[in-house]
């Protein structure tokens, strides 16, 4: 491999899919205060809303990951629009 081309700080961190609780180690330069135990070992975590354990691409079921209560909000206008059609 060439030398040098590996951003400093390359280590293995802890990925956490916040939607599954799912946690795979992978090595990365990605920043992180927050640590987790795998294993009996302490790695910094990195929280993602989506990974390949949870998006229905690589699943094959629709879920619907709703962080700030959008789904809710666009339920209620729909109901509220139907009602008007009446």
């Amino acid at each position: 491999m060439k030398e040098g081309i590996h951003p400093e700080g390359y280590r293995v961190v802890a990925f956490k899919d916040m939607s599954n609780d799912v946690v795979f180690l992978c090595r990365s330069a990605v920043q992180s205060k927050e640590t987790i135990e795998v294993d009996g070992e302490t790695y910094p975590v990195y929280k993602m809303e989506i990974s390949n354990t949870s998006h229905p691409f690589y699943t094959g079921k629709q879920k619907l990951v709703d962080t700030a209560g959008r789904v809710d909000k666009f339920n209620s206008r729909y109901k509220k629009h139907l009602a008007n059609k009446k």
